[in-house]
């Protein structure tokens, strides 16, 4: 695996948790909508009329938010790495 995989990955993995953030922002805002049904990206299809729990929200979005921020270590971790072959190169 390459420097540039290694960082394609990780930006998909900071997609996705950017995804579940907007559709946990969905269901919140949503909470007390009659009849909507809990957008669940984990779980397709989602369960239909699956009612909104507001722990089960926060529990989502505390898990977006770290495996976004491993996501973004590994990021950085790879833009570090193609920084110093840059610089080995050039040398």
């Amino acid at each position: 695996m390459n420097v540039s995989s290694v960082m394609n990955t990780a930006l998909s993995g900071m997609r996705t948790q950017t995804n579940k953030v907007s559709a946990i922002a969905s269901n919140v805002a949503s909470i007390s909508t009659p009849g909507y049904g809990r957008i669940d990206l984990d779980r397709l299809p989602a369960d239909e009329g699956q009612s909104v729990d507001p722990a089960t929200e926060l529990t989502g979005l505390i898990q977006a938010e770290q495996s976004f921020k491993a996501n973004a270590v590994v990021f950085e971790t790879g833009a570090d790495i193609w920084e110093l072959l840059m610089r080995i190169k050039r040398d």
